[in-house]
């Protein structure tokens, strides 16, 4: 017995569990509460990104770095989560993580049990993979809301099955969430366009009980009523058709026939086409009342369509008729014999192609490799891709290295390469890679020949090409001025910038007409850009009044640029009035002939400010250039204004953040140190570059290398020679006249002469004590130039001192009171 109780006991000793996995309620709810705030949190990150992620994207990576800004509502730490997840992942489809831990934190705070949510999370992953896939497929319409994630995963398919083939699986896999988790089924969608047809019958139901009871009430038609079982036998069968049509059952015996009388009657109106005996007894009793009824209706309605008929039919057949008669406007008619510069202007350079030195890039390799496994870093591939003047390694390492690990060797591997401008990118996007830019110990031209007659150029349909040269993969680079829609560039002296300049005029001279495109040069060193003098009257556009069309004198600038600001708004008054929303679609209606030009309307060419050296305007004018250049980066991209400015000091004070905010496409030549890559490119790079045109560009995402092509000063000159010896307008493209303050000097001081609103524009500068035009502007709402005149007869007349620069003239009338007795002395000696 003693030996039965000592089993028994040591059968209950491992009752005790050893560990305790099971969750209490306090942690349940602790753990819920976190998943609602990760869910919110996530929440603003994503929302934040759509608003504030162009700036952040270059920030992302770059998460414990304290000198690094984003304008993320959650901080570092969200413009890497919106990076992650928007773009790195699903893209939109993201979204429903936010449910899916939303869910399940309140199912824990509730204390509801989470296997409930098998279901809901199996049709939210599955909805995740189609809507991501599925915005991944309109990449090219959408690319903001597909991911990286679903625009492989669509590549993958497509490689597969084919673009058909991938859209017709998107949309069974959408049938397949409509049909099991929304229950749409083929009765539900039959029912659905059925549903009028069923209310039809009931009514035809409905009114055909009355009619017999009505018709067996009456006396004066006792031989056409037939007997009493035939009125059963339509009951019935109004009972079993109102059954199959699924409606509520109505019996003949439940109506009320003195209700239904008057139902009878207009049923009897609007459908005359019915049994032999009803209309008869319907025109019996009230023909005038159908007459009536019938004529009103028919009048008001074809009154009103037959107007709208008039003012559609008129406006139509104008444009039409104009089109066919005429055909469509042709902008370049004035100069429909000009000619595009031939190829055979710009110099074929021997030393063009690309040579690949064998020797050279194994020898790399190898030390590449070696420098790695001294640093422990196994190396599984690495391939090469030779340019024209850098070599492109990547490499992938072995798994469990760390990125930052190789990123930190990159001066040792410049060491044991004995290279300058050694460049590493870790990793370069959407390869999985590692890329190690080593320069060449030969690199080759690019001519400009070569660039211009790339096919990519030439067949590319854009609205502003430009060829800026070629990239590591020696294929032609060419962008769209108008998409970006202005460009900074900057670099150290001597660097490639003024070459850059004249890469991108030559571009849009080859490939636009000169109706279509005019530029406003600013040449502060007055060397670089004189050469385009002589297309002065073909793609230039200058001030009224003025002889030359480059600007050279820095006081000019400031009138230049508010004369602009002045054309924007002009531009601005005419898209509103064709009730159009960019410069494109507004030529097109007036091609069109829509648009007549006694109210105003004209062909608008674009319009290309290039600016040389925007460090000297800074020094010189400060913020009376800044802000009219704020502006038209701001507004004028929808009506065809573009800017184009380069500088060679890239410091803050002369890229401000306004200017860095409003230029989204930046080139950065070579510059000395990682700071001034940092204001030009808001990354390191530009301080690894190895010169002579070599350049790193973005429009907000990621850098792309290029080296730029090269166009002589010879080459140029052929290019202005050809195009200036046709034949050309009578003038430059003349922009609008702008009087600045600096204008107003002594006038007659005649009362007559005077403007109407002088003793009120005298009244508001001598209240307000600030002499300005723009004071007068804001508070008699009046036009800049009559302001201006108004400033100059206050000057004039003594009451406002003279012109003082960027400060406000000074007010020699203290008070009110002595303006008045000054104005009546004035008059009383006139």
């Amino acid at each position: 017995m003693a030996k039965k109780a000592k089993t028994n006991t040591s059968e209950n000793k491992p009752k005790k569990p050893k560990f305790n996995w099971q969750i209490t309620r306090q942690q349940k709810f602790a753990i819920g509460i976190l998943l609602v705030l990760l869910s919110i949190a996530l929440l603003l990150s994503f929302v934040s990104y759509f608003i504030t992620g162009n700036y952040d994207q270059s920030q992302a990576n770059d998460v414990f770095n304290r000198e690094s800004r984003v304008q993320n509502w959650l901080g570092k730490f969200g413009a890497y989560l919106a990076d992650f997840f928007l773009y790195k992942g699903f893209g939109v489809a993201s979204f429903i993580i936010i449910r899916i831990l939303f869910l399940a934190g309140i199912y824990l705070v509730l204390d509801i049990a989470l296997s409930k949510l098998k279901k809901s999370l199996f049709w939210d992953l599955y909805l995740i993979i189609i809507v991501s896939i599925l915005f991944g497929f309109f990449w090219e319409y959408l690319p903001q809301l597909a991911g990286t994630v679903g625009f492989e995963m669509n590549l993958f398919i497509q490689d597969y099955i084919g673009t058909i083939g991938t859209l017709l699986t998107l949309i069974f896999g959408i049938i397949i969430f409509l049909v099991f988790k929304i229950k749409v089924s083929p009765d539900s969608v039959k029912n659905f366009f059925e549903k009028p047809e069923k209310e039809i019958t009931e009514e035809t139901i409905d009114e055909v009980i009355p009619v017999t009871d009505e018709v067996i009430s009456t006396e004066e038609t006792p031989n056409i009523i037939s007997p009493k079982q035939d009125d059963d036998f339509i009951i019935r069968e109004d009972e079993e058709a109102i059954s199959n049509i699924e409606l509520k059952p109505k019996s003949a015996f439940e109506i009320d026939k003195e209700a239904l009388k008057p139902t009878i009657s207009s049923a009897s109106e609007l459908n005359l086409k019915s049994k032999e005996d009803e209309p008869t007894l319907v025109t019996e009793n009230k023909p005038e009342v159908l007459e009536s009824k019938t004529d009103e209706p028919t009048n008001d309605s074809d009154f009103v369509i037959e107007k709208i008929a008039e003012e559609e039919s008129v406006e139509e057949n104008l444009a039409a008729k104009l089109v066919q008669d005429f055909g469509e406007f042709d902008p370049t008619l004035d100069l429909s014999n000009y000619q595009m510069p031939p190829i055979d202007l710009l110099k074929e350079y021997s030393t063009g192609g690309i040579t690949i030195d064998q020797s050279e890039l194994e020898e790399n390799k190898n030390r590449i490799v070696d420098t790695l496994k001294n640093y422990n870093i196994g190396i599984s591939q690495i391939k090469a891709t030779v340019g024209p003047t850098v070599t492109l390694y990547e490499i992938v390492p072995e798994a469990g290295i760390r990125i930052s690990k190789i990123k930190n060797l990159e001066d040792d591997i410049a060491l044991s390469l004995a290279a300058l401008g050694i460049r590493i990118i870790a990793p370069i996007p959407g390869r999985g890679t590692i890329g190690i830019e080593v320069p060449n110990n030969k690199p080759s031209m690019v001519a400009m020949k070569t660039v211009i007659a790339s096919s990519k150029f030439q067949q590319a349909e854009m609205e502003l090409p430009i060829a800026f040269g070629k990239t590591i993969s020696n294929e032609t680079f060419v962008v769209d001025l108008a998409k970006m829609p202005h460009l900074l560039m900057a670099g150290a002296t001597g660097q490639g910038k003024s070459v850059g300049l004249n890469a991108i005029l030559t571009s849009l001279l080859y490939k636009k007409h000169p109706a279509e495109v005019k530029f406003v040069l600013v040449d502060p060193k007055k060397v670089e850009l004189t050469l385009f003098n002589k297309i002065e009257r073909h793609y230039l556009a200058k001030l009224p009044d003025t002889e030359e069309a480059i600007i050279t004198d820095n006081t000019k600038v400031i009138n230049t640029l508010n004369s602009l600001c002045i054309e924007m708004d002009n531009r601005y008054s005419l898209l509103k009035d064709a009730m159009v929303r960019n410069i494109k679609e507004y030529n097109e209606k007036f091609k069109q002939r829509k648009l007549n030009p006694e109210n105003g309307h004209r062909f608008l060419p674009y319009i290309v400010l290039v600016v040389d050296e925007f460090a000297d305007l800074i020094m010189t004018a400060g913020k009376e250039v800044e802000t009219p250049i704020a502006r038209l980066a701001q507004l004028a991209r929808a009506i065809g204004i573009h800017l184009i400015i380069a500088t060679q000091r890239p410091s803050v004070n002369v890229i401000t953040g306004i200017i860095k905010a409003n230029f989204p496409a930046r080139i950065a030549f070579r510059v000395t140190s990682k700071i001034d890559s940092r204001t030009i490119l808001d990354s390191p790079g530009a301080d690894q570059l190895i010169g002579r045109g070599d350049l790193l560009y973005t429009q907000g995402n990621e850098l792309t290398r290029v080296q730029c092509a090269f166009v002589d000063t010879p080459e140029v000159e052929k290019i202005c020679d050809f195009i200036g010896g046709q034949k050309a307008y009578p003038d430059a493209y003349l922009l609008p006249e702008y009087v600045g303050e600096e204008s107003g000097t002594t006038l007659d001081i005649d009362i007559n002469d005077r403007d109407s609103l002088f003793r009120d524009a005298a009244e508001v500068i001598v209240t307000a004590q600030q002499g300005s035009a723009s004071l007068i502007q804001r508070k008699l709402k009046l036009g800049y130039n009559r302001a201006g005149r108004i400033i100059d007869q206050l000057e004039a007349a003594g009451i406002v001192g003279p012109f003082e620069g960027s400060k406000a003239r000074q007010v020699l009338i203290p008070d009110l009171v002595a303006l008045e007795q000054f104005l009546n002395n004035e008059q009383n000696n006139n």
